[in-house]
């Protein structure tokens, strides 16, 4: 029986080049302003259209402003960024969403709360973090530029069929422990390369009962350990999700796409190139120490000393100590931080600052802490309202942005300062990631609340 991953792949494969890639049909394409202007530029060059317009969705987020979107972008290289897209999708013909309008917000936010990205799609776009979108049921992966175009223009891709990978997690979850700290457990178990070549399936009791904001986290970070991508089958979870969105199949179309979604799972005799096995109950709320989203400890924990690293590693490890400000051994708890950034498109959604707000309720937020709160999409700001969670946050001493990668990375005005610690809900905490010289620790919703009210490294089941 073949794996989840052949099933989807094989359906999609329009010819197999004998001793080359596979030429796969592309169900999805999203297209943000900062990996694009080069393939639309390619495509002008040859005189081309797009294939299929109509799979193709485009929307600014990693430049957008998360303050004061109605006036011109400040930056004149966002500003030339953001205004290429739009003319570009213009110029094509292509569904745009655009900054400061109602369907704005992260791509890989947007698509799953569209309805865009569907169970059995093959998904792609030129960002890494394309991985998210897995969480569906669907193969999802980020690519080149070079490799958007090829899409565009012919709505296939070329690509060498990755290796199978199953990680299931046995057990359910302890209090305080969110979908963020096992995505950052298994990232520090298998490191960073550990799945590199592989497309990997989640599964077990804790994948099971996460909520699809939750698998979304975990697929959006399969790609930091690096695999290819990552995916969760689809399950009544899924279809509770997907269900009455805009783009979801409606009346029998529904009905129909809802018997092929049920035939979406791997078969209990199928078959991975490699099978790994964990405990729900050996993670607790964890943070990171290094510059690299593997180098992590339970919250709990300290860092490890330089006995516990290979001779090979000892000198990158050191180095990644000295630029955080840390020692080998040390223990983080109570560790003072300056910055709390909640959102990216790894914890952006209403899950996360539902998360967030239920831990601050009632409490106030440390004076020597800036915090950033950051919807995923306007979508997500509109829930935030209608919940009420708005008012709780801001009684707390919070204030809401406005939709955008915000301090995921240092593409916009949401840059930390040299030397800060910022405790950080996104997924990457590489040197001057989130701006030149700051320090990163990565974190879930829970762990950067409790640092948020706290001004220092704290272990968010002391307020649960």
């Amino acid at each position: 029986m073949n794996t989840l991953f052949d099933k989807i792949w094989d359906k999609h494969v329009v010819q197999v080049i004998e001793g080359g890639p596979t030429q796969l049909y592309i169900d999805r394409l999203y297209v943000h302003e900062v990996t694009s202007p080069q393939a639309f530029a390619g495509m002008r060059e040859r005189g081309l259209s797009c294939f299929r317009p109509n799979k193709i969705y485009c929307m600014p987020d990693h430049n957008t402003p998360t303050h004061d979107q109605d006036k011109p972008i400040v930056d004149p290289v966002s500003k030339k960024q953001v205004d290429t897209l739009a003319q570009n999708c213009k110029d094509f013909g292509l569904t745009h969403y655009a900054m400061n309008t109602p369907d704005n917000g992260i791509i890989h936010v947007v698509g799953p709360e569209k309805g865009l990205s569907l169970p059995g799609m093959t998904i792609v776009c030129g960002d890494s973090h394309t991985s998210t979108h897995g969480a569906m049921g669907a193969v999802a992966f980020g690519i080149g530029t070079s490799e958007v175009e090829m899409v565009m223009a012919s709505q296939c891709i070329l690509q060498q069929k990755p290796k199978s990978m199953r990680i299931s997690i046995h057990g359910s979850l302890n209090k305080g422990v969110t979908a963020k700290d096992v995505a950052l457990y298994l990232m520090s178990q298998l490191t960073t390369s550990g799945a590199t070549g592989y497309f990997v399936e989640y599964s077990g009791q804790a994948v099971r009962e996460m909520s699809m904001e939750g698998r979304l986290t975990l697929c959006n970070l399969s790609i930091e350990m690096g695999a290819r991508g990552g995916f969760v089958a689809p399950d009544e979870t899924t279809f509770a999700y997907i269900q009455g969105k805009e783009y979801a199949p409606k009346g029998e179309e529904w009905n129909q796409a809802l018997a092929y979604w049920k035939t979406l799972k791997s078969g209990d005799d199928a078959v991975f190139d490699k099978e790994l096995e964990f405990h729900a109950s050996d993670i607790e709320p964890r943070i990171t120490y290094g510059t690299n989203p593997g180098m992590g400890i339970g919250i709990t924990e300290h860092i490890p000393t330089l006995s516990e690293i290979s001779d090979a590693g000892k000198a990158s490890f050191q180095k990644s100590l000295d630029y955080m400000g840390f020692h080998p051994g040390e223990k983080l708890l109570g560790h003072p931080i300056d910055y709390v950034f909640l959102g990216a498109c790894t914890n952006g959604r209403i899950e996360d600052f539902r998360a967030f707000a239920s831990l601050v309720a009632g409490k106030h937020k440390a004076e020597n802490v800036v915090a950033w709160l950051v919807p995923g999409s306007w979508a997500v700001d509109r829930q935030i309202r209608q919940e009420g969670l708005d008012k709780i946050l801001e009684a707390a001493g919070f204030e809401i942005r406005q939709p955008g990668c915000s301090a995921c990375l240092a593409m916009n005005d949401d840059k930390v300062p040299a030397g800060k610690y910022c405790v950080s809900t996104s997924n990457r905490n590489f040197e001057g990631r989130q701006g030149p010289g700051s320090k990163t620790i990565l974190a879930s919703p829970l762990v950067a609340a409790a640092a948020a009210i706290t001004g220092k490294i704290t272990d968010p089941r002391d307020f649960i």
